[in-house]
């Protein structure tokens, strides 16, 4: 028997593995980045109108296992660091397989697609929700996916992400993947209730941002000066803490003030754009409650908040104006 697959391929029941499909979605942080690295809270949301997807299929005698992602088309073995991490998340999931028992190793490997409605390098959780999809997909492709657990593919994810960012805290690999925003607080992450309505304005600087270089840079200046790092850090949390009691209650116009607050934050620690910042200004004169950058920083993306949807178009519209390259507006609502 054969059934048409998300994207309409054919599939061999019985025959495994078979060509797989996996989707994850852009997240963007509200407030927390570096600071969780840490042991700081943090506060996730998924932006789940932005998709991640993947498609693997198995290699035919004779063949080599090949990638088509972002502007790459050739070789899996030859995609380099780039996609170190797509090719460790194949790894350690097809090993996964293995162990458990689902099916027997692809003897030629897997050739791999992805298609992103969101762009890499933006802070966004590109690595996450790339490397999340193909083991959503390797998974998929063996008819595993309703025999793992939620916490194994969260693994899986973040045995992927040390190659891309050396020290993830997991929480990209848990909001590319969920339904509600997340609360990451000492390793432990937590749903949290969402009241209210705004809305989150998303633009893109058309500066790629690298988290790893980001992350390393704040971790050599907290070597170098622990005492004040440390308390910036800390500042940060604070501040995504109360964030959080905003948003279980309703307190948008707080929200938007606490986002200034972490932005002005983030700049000392050198993490900042002059086009984040002029975006953020933008942003701010346009009406919004508050803006900041989202991610790891050195460009990327920002955020702001705006109280309605009429307001959110003025941002939108005035963020286009002044160079942003793609901008986004994602409905929070509880």
């Amino acid at each position: 028997m054969h059934e048409a697959g998300p994207a309409g391929e054919l599939r061999h029941e019985g025959d495994l593995p078979h060509s797989g499909y996996g989707q994850t979605w852009a997240k963007t942080i509200l407030m927390g980045e570096h600071s969780v690295v840490y042991g700081h809270p943090a506060l996730a949301l998924p932006l789940r109108d932005l998709k991640m997807q993947a498609w693997v299929t198995p290699v035919s005698q004779g063949s080599e296992p090949m990638l088509k992602a972002l502007d790459y088309e050739g070789p899996l073995e030859a995609s380099g660091d780039r996609f170190a991490g797509l090719r460790r998340a194949l790894e350690v999931t097809l090993d996964f397989v293995e162990q458990k028992g689902y099916g027997p190793r692809a003897e030629h490997g897997f050739s791999i697609r992805t298609v992103s409605d969101f762009p890499a390098g933006r802070g966004l959780g590109s690595s996450a929700a790339a490397a999340g999809a193909v083991i959503h997909a390797i998974l998929d492709a063996y008819d595993a996916m309703v025999r793992v657990s939620r916490e194994q593919l969260l693994s899986l994810t973040n045995q992927a992400e040390i190659v891309t960012h050396g020290h993830p805290s997991g929480l990209d690999a848990a909001t590319t993947s969920g339904q509600d925003p997340v609360l990451f607080d000492h390793g432990n992450m937590e749903e949290i209730s969402l009241h209210g309505s705004g809305y989150l304005v998303i633009a893109d600087t058309g500066v790629a941002g690298s988290t790893k270089e980001a992350v390393e840079g704040v971790r050599s200046s907290y070597e170098k000066d622990p005492a004040r790092i440390g308390g910036i850090l800390s500042s940060l949390g604070d501040q995504a803490s109360a964030a959080i009691k905003d948003l279980e209650s309703g307190a948008m116009s707080r929200l938007g003030g606490r986002m200034d607050q972490a932005q002005i934050l983030l700049d000392s620690l050198n993490v900042g754009h002059p086009t984040l910042d002029r975006l953020v200004g933008v942003a701010r004169s346009c009406g919004a409650l508050g803006a900041k950058l989202t991610g790891g920083g050195l460009g990327g993306c920002m955020l702001a908040l705006a109280p309605d949807a009429a307001c959110a178009d003025r941002i939108r519209a005035g963020l286009t104006d002044q160079g942003a390259t793609e901008v986004w507006i994602h409905q929070m609502a509880a």
